[in-house]
């Protein structure tokens, strides 16, 4: 598979200040933060994880229940792990301790976090402006950056960005490895490597979204692969397998400690639609729920918005949108919020092609401003 080409015109460098403004809207509300009893959990047990030879002794003294997996534990400890060797710390030093010796510890905690949210959007960006053009990219990344609860999602210790960003990963990593297995084998290679990583990350995240992930993976490459359908299953075989060996290994191969992921009802998942009515009740989501109903009466109307590229992104952001966890609090429709915007961008994109080009663009623009202004207001209620 070869590299894509970079580049980095007009389009990457607008694409680049909206991702700009969105870690910028971040490191606002990290800036009026203060370090909480949970950020110290998150620290204390994601270096312990780092640090110590065994995760088991790091699960008993100060992780308490790991049910929701290690990924956002050892994204939050890493920072000040490493800082604690850069500046030569010793590792009894506790991160309350570290307050007083490091600057920006609250920063630090919430770098990776913001990080993954960063990488996210520009994955959007770049998924949706493959599939629609530049119009329809630009549509779902503004609606990400000025998107109160993704900023919300970047701004504290949480496997939920994880989980959205490898959710995300899986599922166009596995719709570009079915369309890949209609060339050589050589081409599939690296984006099975991808798909399985994607996969053990999502896994260390929540276990739930990764099989829901492979789930969903085997459903779209089954409709893509056509001649190669038969090959399908074993592909995905390899890809879990490596996932698998990932999320072993966050355990550091210890069997005790892994043991806890089957105990925790991680998986077990009923439907309910409490969280995705919250998001689109929330006032400062208003801008991005008048696209989703726009775009949705679009679909049903607009012949053309009826395709592939549109159905995918809407159908899983359906199913995730009405998922709830049993036991382990978790946000699915986190996760199911970067399809919503991709469905958003490719039916915006599709219109803004039509007769009545210059009407949408005027509503679409109208739109995306309201939801900028909604988003800079919402700001000082993030901050907890």
């Amino acid at each position: 598979m070869r590299l894509p080409k970079i580049e980095f015109r007009r389009p990457q460098m607008l694409a680049t200040l909206l991702l700009l403004l969105f870690a910028a809207q971040c490191l606002w509300v990290i800036h009026r933060q203060y370090l909480s009893e949970v950020d110290y959990q998150y620290a204390r047990c994601g270096r312990e994880l780092w640090e110590k030879p065994s995760p088991l002794a790091g699960y008993l003294t100060s992780c308490g229940n790991l049910a929701d997996g290690t990924f956002a534990y050892r994204a939050a400890g890493l920072p000040l792990t490493l800082e604690r060797i850069l500046v030569g710390q010793p590792s009894s030093a506790s991160p309350w301790e570290m307050r007083h010796l490091v600057r920006n510890v609250l920063l630090l905690l919430r770098l990776p976090f913001i990080f993954f949210g960063i990488w996210l959007g520009g994955g959007l960006w770049w998924v949706s402006r493959r599939l629609y053009g530049n119009e329809g990219g630009f549509v779902a990344l503004a609606l990400y950056c000025f998107s109160p609860a993704m900023v919300r999602a970047c701004v504290y210790p949480n496997n939920e960005i994880l989980a959205s960003w490898g959710m995300y990963g899986i599922l166009y990593t596995s719709i570009g490895l079915a369309h890949a297995m209609q060339g050589p084998t050589k081409k599939w290679r690296p984006r099975m490597v991808l798909l399985a990583t994607a996969l053990g990350l999502t896994a260390m995240a929540h276990v739930a979204a990764a099989i829901w992930g492979l789930l969903l993976a085997l459903a779209f490459m089954l409709y893509l692969a056509e001649k190669r359908r038969p090959q399908v299953l074993p592909v995905l075989a390899l890809a879990g397998v490596g996932g698998f060996f990932i999320l072993l290994a966050s355990y550091t191969f210890n069997l005790d400690a892994f043991s806890y992921i089957f105990q925790s009802a991680d998986a077990l998942m009923w439907i309910s639609w409490a969280g995705s009515q919250h998001m689109f009740a929330d006032v400062s989501n208003a801008g991005m729920t008048i696209a989703a109903v726009s775009a949705l009466v679009l679909y049903v109307f607009h012949r053309r918005s009826r395709y592939f590229g549109n159905t995918t992104p809407l159908m899983v952001a359906a199913l995730l949108f009405c998922l709830e966890t049993t036991e382990v609090r978790t946000e699915p429709w986190i996760w199911a919020l970067p399809f919503l915007l991709t469905f958003i961008g490719g039916v915006f994109a599709d219109v803004l092609e039509s007769r009545q080009r210059r009407l949408f663009l005027w509503m679409t623009g109208a739109i995306l401003a309201t939801q900028a202004v909604l988003s800079a207001v919402s700001l000082p209620l993030l901050v907890r």
